[in-house]
């Protein structure tokens, strides 16, 4: 039962990713090729690949992480807060400092991870963007040779599904039907690509990155029947 989980073991998470090239001509003929063979089921016949190529960042072939934003709660010695970090920079250079954290304070069979849509989506893109760039995976993103019952993560979007595997939920309608304050108050996912690569704002990604963490931390409480943290409670951990 979620609650028997101690929140303190439980690391949230989400990413923010974009096409690796800030445009289809930056492709190489060979990369473009592999690019129509990818997405040929997903294209509607009036978009061109080069025309859907803005959403190349949701495969971790063709796209990269540019944010990663984690959170956890921290309960002992007073009341119950929630602290927030978030890694930018070269993809390669986050990725090392997110591996970190894994492989230190959240190491330990009892730590788990968790992310809406994160089985599906932000955990095997961490993982398979590790290994384009030759990086080690750390042990909460290496499910090799696991059963399911060993795999360490959690993940509001199934935790909601309650066995009904057809259903999908966004976070934003998860937040809205459980009294939350909604965490697409700037920016929705398909605008990060033109505010990092147009508008160049990383720290608009990161503030936004960041909201989707904490709502899902707020998800995971009502989820466990227990009250909102109080927004005083949440801290950033600056670098």
């Amino acid at each position: 039962m979620l609650q028997k989980i101690p929140l303190e073991n439980i690391l949230f998470l989400d990413i923010e990713t974009v096409p690796e090239q800030a445009d289809y001509e930056d492709l190489t003929q060979e990369a473009r090729e592999l690019w129509e063979h990818k997405t040929r089921y997903q294209r509607k016949e009036e978009f061109t690949p080069a025309e859907f190529y803005e959403r190349a960042g949701i495969w971790a072939e063709f796209g990269k992480v540019v944010c990663i934003s984690a959170g956890f709660f921290q309960e002992s010695g007073g009341p119950r807060t929630f602290r927030v970090k978030s890694f930018t920079g070269s993809e390669p250079e986050l990725l090392r400092e997110f591996s970190s954290l894994l492989e230190g304070y959240f190491r330990g069979p009892r730590k788990l991870l968790c992310a809406h849509n994160g089985k599906e989506f932000d955990f095997p893109y961490l993982a398979r963007r590790m290994i384009i760039h030759g990086l080690p995976l750390p042990a909460k993103l290496n499910l090799f040779g696991k059963k399911p019952w060993e795999v360490p993560h959690l993940d509001t979007m199934e935790l909601w599904k309650f066995g009904d595997f057809k259903h999908y939920t966004s976070l934003r309608l998860l937040a809205h039907i459980l009294g939350i304050p909604s965490p697409k108050q700037d920016l929705d996912g398909s605008q990060i690509r033109s505010v990092y690569y147009e508008e160049q704002d990383v720290e608009r990604i990161r503030k936004y990155c960041e909201l989707d963490v904490i709502t899902t931390a707020q998800v995971f409480l009502r989820l466990r029947g227990e009250d909102l943290l109080p927004e005083g409670n949440i801290t950033r951990i600056d670098d």
